[in-house]
């Protein structure tokens, strides 16, 4: 008896749209060109007829080095069609990270694009072990017929990367079920036949499972840019009408602080996705203020386990400062160092579901510390609400001991935020990992306005404790962020924050 094909992340992911819906446009580039779900499927499969005539097939490991957000698209999906796996490389990496990750891939194969042509040559005589280079150019074939689907279920699909903060990035091993169950996250967020969802080159990685699989799964129309940063995005919401988007609260406040949005159409706008930091009550009424039409979501997970966690924010569904219930299908609970489950009281994320990963690869002692039966802990804090709530705390790590007393960062910069004038801030403990710390809070003016650390340092002795109240304040033009291709901030840099300015 055959196989089914729809166990196949390619063929559940896109092949199925084309059979449902072979006219609807599934994927909008750059404003330039427009597929429908039966055009993408083809130009997938001339590329996975073009990848098995190079010598790419099930089971073989490709290094993808690639920042041009249609072929980011068209090689994953045409690889996972095949069976190969995907290691999903981030081409923001220093070449000697991005050199030292290949080499530990067990990759035979690297797919590369023009942007990158330059990194590929300083990598290329130092990785023997990669035998077959392929410039995506060449990845064209006379067949546009389904390739011989390979790979399905529990076996590999992708190596994608965490950040590495300390470290080379750690290789999460995630299957074609594991991604397929990411890709349902929209079934517990509302849709509409007409419901179009904007990006930018973040898709490669993590974020290719989590915005592009998602996207297609739900039938959507993928707008696809090469950058996401303010100004692009102003001009391509009202473009595309663009319903549906995935950010970090950092965009927003980049956003929101210059008075550029103001006369923009964002009216087209239902669903606005927030993970990855904390929204503060403050960045959430900003929102609000400009796109009263919008549902706010929160969501949480990790690379390890994306979007376990979903709920509306902006409606009383769950409180301010929660991540929502887990998605269906999947779970969550909070430990206390026993390993034993609490409620209401501050311990470990635990996550799990179809969507965590099998591990890390080429590392069993750290898998082991992490995957703990069928949960996975990643080192993240948190509560848990009687009706099963989650709220995250923060890392470990992250954590500021003044006074005897923990504190975690985003109490502080709440506070802070709700301030006029205030259009993000950060704060820090210091000296790091010290058993008594000082406060360190920089700050970003709003567009306009001037900040004074003495009036903030009065203001917060209002309304914060002792042990919260910062030391050290200072003014900044910016933050530092982490750069994820976006064209707008990515993470806020806590530890940068420390190195540049305590």
């Amino acid at each position: 008896m055959a196989r089914s094909p729809y166990g196949n992340y390619g063929h559940a992911i896109l092949t199925a749209g084309a059979l449902r819906t072979p006219d609807q446009v599934a994927l909008t580039y750059c404003g330039e060109q427009s597929f429908t779900y039966d055009q993408l499927n083809r130009n997938v499969n001339r590329r996975a007829h073009a990848l098995l005539e190079k010598g790419v097939g099930p089971g073989r490991r490709v290094a993808a080095l690639l920042n041009e957000t249609l072929r980011v698209a068209e090689v994953y999906l045409a690889q996972a069609k095949i069976g190969a796996v995907t290691a999903a490389l981030n081409p923001y990496w220093p070449v000697e990270t991005l050199r030292d990750v290949v080499a530990a891939s067990g990759c035979t194969a690297f797919v590369y694009d023009a942007t990158v042509e330059g990194v590929v040559a300083q990598i290329r005589d130092s990785l023997p072990g990669v035998t077959t280079w392929i410039d995506v150019r060449e990845l064209e074939s006379a067949s546009e017929e389904e390739p011989p689907i390979s790979g399905r279920y529990d076996d590999p699909l992708a190596l994608y990367y965490t950040s590495g903060t300390t470290g080379l990035p750690k290789a999460v091993v995630h299957t074609h079920a594991s991604s397929l169950a990411t890709a349902q996250i929209w079934l517990d967020v509302p849709r509409g036949p007409d419901s179009v969802f904007g990006t930018g080159a973040i898709i490669w990685g993590i974020g290719f499972p989590a915005i592009v699989g998602p996207a297609l799964y739900a039938g959507m129309r993928l707008v696809l840019e090469q950058d996401w940063g303010p100004a692009n995005f102003l001009r391509v919401v009202p473009r595309e009408r663009v319903t549906h988007l995935s950010q970090i609260p950092s965009f927003y406040a980049a956003l929101l602080a210059s008075p550029e949005h103001e006369d923009v159409d964002l009216s087209s706008i239902q669903v606005i996705m927030l993970g990855g930091e904390p929204l503060t009550a403050t960045m959430l009424e900003r929102i609000k203020a400009r796109l009263p039409q919008a549902g706010v979501y929160s969501y949480y997970g990790q690379t390890e386990a994306p979007y376990t966690c979903v709920g509306r924010v902006d409606d009383g569904t769950i409180p301010l400062g929660s991540s929502g219930r887990a998605r269906t299908g999947n779970a969550v609970r909070i430990t206390d160092p026993n390993g034993e489950r609490v409620v209401g009281e501050v311990g470990e994320i635990n996550l799990a579901g179809p969507h965590r990963m099998t591990g890390y690869d080429g590392q069993p002692e750290r898998t082991a510390e992490v995957l703990r039966g069928e949960w996975y802990v990643g080192g993240d804090l948190g509560t848990l609400s009687p009706d099963g709530v989650l709220r995250v705390l923060g890392r470990r790590e992250d954590s500021i001991l003044k006074g005897g007393v923990w504190t975690q960062p985003v109490v502080i910069e709440e506070a802070v935020s709700a301030l006029d004038g205030v259009a993000e801030a950060g704060a820090v403990g210091v000296p790091e990992g010290a058993s008594e710390q000082q406060v360190l809070l920089a700050v970003v003016p709003r567009a306009g306005h001037t900040l004074d650390a003495s009036k903030l340092a009065l203001a917060l002795a209002d309304t914060l404790p002792a042990h919260q109240r910062p030391d050290h304040i200072v003014v900044a033009d910016a933050l530092p962020h982490s750069q994820d291709a976006s064209g707008g901030p990515g993470k806020l840099l806590r530890g940068k924050i420390r190195e540049l300015l305590g």
